[in-house]
């Protein structure tokens, strides 16, 4: 008597070695070649980002009513000069 897999189990086989990782796979430490960091600059721009930013998200039907972040802060700069005369 011949016995043969079933057809879920012959699926089942055939998805497990698909799914096998890659033995050729170069899992070591060293950097790629097209990596070329020799030109860089340690640090660049770590005094910008120690600076910070406050970024302010502005809900959409607010965002519409200006074309760029300066129209935004010309309209906010106005409503505290009017805030501070009062």
């Amino acid at each position: 008597m011949k016995f043969g897999l079933s057809l879920p189990d012959r699926l089942r086989a055939e998805n497990a070695r698909l799914m096998k990782k890659n033995p050729k796979h170069d899992s070591s430490d060293e950097m790629r070649p097209e990596y070329d960091f020799s030109a860089g600059v340690r640090g660049k721009y770590a005094p910008r980002f120690r600076e910070g930013t406050n970024v302010i998200v502005l809900d959409p039907d607010v965002a519409a009513e200006f074309k760029d972040s300066a129209a935004v802060n010309d309209a906010l700069r106005q409503v505290l000069k009017a805030r501070a005369k009062r």
